[in-house]
């Protein structure tokens, strides 16, 4: 069963999505991409050996490796700098997950917004068949607040085009400077055809956006105590364990190509938990810029370090780089 397929058969078995949905003509995944710069942006976040994020570095402090071989690093952003950080946020099927956890996890954002930056800019995007703007880049984060909890409330298609919202939203990002953060909050379900998954890929190894990813599934992985299923029900139960695990691999796959990282909160605390470490994240990201060594249009491995040996660098592992165009 495809990731599209399984996530149809979850949300129809959630009264999420209409009889007829397969009806709906999908959006176009786009031509191929084409990369105009000579230069590669790396977000990267550095720990310590407990995991406590780490600021103040230096250019000097980081070595940048391509495909094996050392490059110099021809522009350098500190954690200091504003980040612009965005909340990708899925409406179709907030409210029927998020009613498990017993209260909106938007509520625990609030440790997010305390903890970053006031320089910080913020901005909501919601998605369902498409991604669409809720509020544009504001350090206000009070206003924030008031627009997370109003995106809490959506109702959503019953759609959850993932991949082609999220490819949209990083287009959007293309033309803004600094250090770029999509926070996706979702439950990993995706309703988009194959062609945007390979678009997003494609993406995400051409930009210097990272993604972090929080999970609304909540405790929607657990099994029903003292309970006897039917067959039709352990049948139905099996297509929504599929569907759950297909959407935690996605994720981790969208969130790791990027050196983000994935969160699977189960209740309220986890959720202030991940909001705590992800302002953590946003606070302590550099941005590394080099000079390609070749504009070849390949696939090219990364490599950051820090002159810290007991010091850890998260970041994208690889990246597409720019072909020269043909005279």
């Amino acid at each position: 069963m495809t990731r599209r397929l399984c996530a149809l058969g979850l949300l129809a078995l959630s009264g999420l999505v209409p009889a007829s949905a397969q009806q709906i003509n999908q959006p176009n995944a786009g031509s191929a991409i084409r990369v105009s710069v000579d230069r590669i942006n790396v977000g990267v976040t550095v720990t310590d050996s407990h995991g406590r994020s780490v600021q103040g570095l230096r250019r000097e402090d980081f070595h940048v490796f391509d495909n094996g071989v050392e490059q110099p690093i021809s522009g350098f952003v500190r954690s200091e700098e504003p980040a612009q950080l965005v909340f990708l946020i899925e409406n179709s099927t907030a409210d029927y997950f998020l009613a498990k956890l017993g209260k909106s996890p938007f509520a625990g954002a609030d440790n997010l917004l305390n903890n970053i930056s006031a320089i910080d800019q913020v901005a909501i995007v919601t998605y369902s068949q498409g991604a669409q703007l809720l509020l544009d880049f504001t350090p206000d984060k009070a206003a924030v607040g008031v627009a997370l909890q109003s995106a809490s409330t959506e109702s959503g298609s019953g759609w959850v085009n993932l991949s082609s919202s999220l490819a949209a939203t990083i287009d959007w990002l293309a033309s803004v400077p600094g250090t770029k953060i999509i926070l996706i909050l979702s439950t990993g379900l995706d309703t988009s055809p194959p062609e945007s998954w390979q678009l997003v890929q494609q993406k995400l190894k051409t930009s210097d956006v990272r993604i972090l990813a929080v999970s609304l599934f909540g405790d929607f992985r657990q099994l029903p105590r003292n309970k006897k299923l039917s067959p039709d029900e352990r049948e139905s139960r099996l297509v929504v364990n599929q569907g759950v695990t297909e959407s935690d691999v996605l994720l981790r796959q969208l969130s790791a190509a990027t050196g983000g990282h994935a969160y699977f909160p189960k209740n309220p605390k986890d959720f202030d938990r991940a909001y705590g470490e992800i302002a953590q994240l946003v606070r302590g990201q550099y941005t590394l810029e080099f000079v390609p060594p070749a504009f070849d249009g390949q696939v090219h491995s990364l490599k950051i370090k820090t002159k810290h040996f007991w010091y850890h660098a998260d970041h994208r592992p690889a990246y597409i780089a720019p072909a020269r165009p043909s005279l």
